[in-house]
């Protein structure tokens, strides 16, 4: 099959930017035809909801169940006139994650009986002419609608939760309140449609997987004043998201549970502290304000100039951007590429590491209270 649209397939990754989220958005909309592929690596593993999936391609090494049922989960979500979605395995994962139990009992293949094939492959009739657009397939999506006034529709099929009305005319996310073992309540936004993972393959709830974590914390710290310390040296960090992400809490599934709890714009540190402790997040331009005025204190003329480039890419991108394997690239970003006037201006490989990582602390230390 060939089309003549260059968007018909499209790659998308977390380096794709907005771009990419754009055409992920339109992906999972089931008024438009176009994107019809999509290409990546982890994006569609969880957290979309893209209900009219029909092929899944795997064409890459899979060593996680809790991944493999993730992605094979974007293919189960029901749609009209879709009962059934093909898995095309060349990387052979589901010989490593076979589960009877789950997988189910296999059904007799039915071949079409004019084809004889499964599933059918007969040339199906070209689409009606749209009416609207004039366009075969249709790509207006129809009349513009007359309570939204957008083409395609956008109203809700469902009454707003919070105002009661189709569409939404209150724009607010209902939410619910649930309460942990430390009595304490916090609020997640119950509308985000996402499946989580037990680390024996099974499918959990957002809150289900609030509480496998609240559970699962002590053994990684003590106390709020120990996750502060682990969290505000590289390296520490990058062993507890290891240890985490080894129990089944990968970063991936924190960052769904950031959209969860409305910590988007957050720091993970509050995804954590959050659950733990019930802290109350806070975003990450504000946690950098809050450090500059520490960081010039302690550091100086271009050192403080360096470390608010470093800041303004944390705040943009998150704390990947504070992890050890980043200071080449955003030394190089910042100097255009010339290390040695890095060198010049910050001092030695060595002094240059002590700073970028000792001003960490100056991110995540607790608050004075006045």
């Amino acid at each position: 099959k060939t089309s003549p649209d260059p968007g018909y397939c499209v790659r998308v990754t977390a380096d794709d930017g907005e771009l990419g989220e754009q055409s992920l958005r339109d992906f999972q909309d089931n008024e438009k035809t176009i994107p019809t592929i999509l290409t990546t690596s982890q994006k569609l593993s969880t957290g979309v909801d893209a209900r009219n999936v029909r092929n899944i391609v795997l064409m890459r090494p899979i060593n996680s169940i809790i991944e493999f049922k993730q992605i094979i989960g974007r293919g189960t979500r029901l749609y009209d006139g879709k009962d059934y979605f093909t898995i095309y395995d060349f990387v052979k994962a589901h010989y490593l994650f076979s589960d009877p139990e789950w997988d189910g009992e296999p059904l007799d293949r039915q071949t079409c009986p004019d084809c004889g094939c499964h599933p059918c492959v007969c040339e199906k009739p070209p689409p009606p002419v749209c009416p609207v657009c004039g366009q075969r397939p249709c790509v207006c999506g129809g009349r513009v609608c007359e309570v939204c006034g957008r083409r395609p529709c956008v109203c809700g099929k469902e009454p707003c939760p919070v105002c009661g009305q189709i569409p939404c005319v209150c724009g607010k996310v209902a939410k619910v309140k649930v309460k942990l073992a430390d009595g304490k309540e916090r609020t997640i936004q119950h509308m985000i449609v996402t499946t989580f993972w037990h680390p024996d393959g099974t499918p959990m709830t957002a809150q289900k997987f609030m509480e496998s974590l609240f559970g699962k914390l002590p053994e990684f710290f003590k106390n709020e004043a120990e996750l502060r310390a682990i969290w505000s040296a590289p390296d520490t960090r990058r062993r507890l998201l290891e240890g985490l992400a080894e129990k089944g809490f990968g970063r991936e599934q924190l960052a769904e549970m950031q959209k969860i709890i409305d910590a988007e714009k957050s720091d993970l540190f509050d995804v954590l502290a959050h659950i733990a402790y019930a802290v109350p997040p806070i975003t990450r331009q504000e946690r950098a304000i809050k450090a500059k005025a520490d960081i010039n204190v302690h550091f100086k003329g271009r050192q403080q100039v360096f470390l608010d480039f470093v800041l303004d890419h944390y705040v943009s991108v998150g704390v990947d951007e504070l992890d050890t394997g980043k200071l080449t690239p955003l030394l190089k970003l910042k100097y255009n590429d010339s290390i040695s006037d890095a060198l010049a201006d910050l001092g030695a490989p060595d002094e240059i590491k002590r700073l970028f990582c000792g001003f960490q602390q100056y991110l995540y230390r607790e608050p004075v209270v006045a």
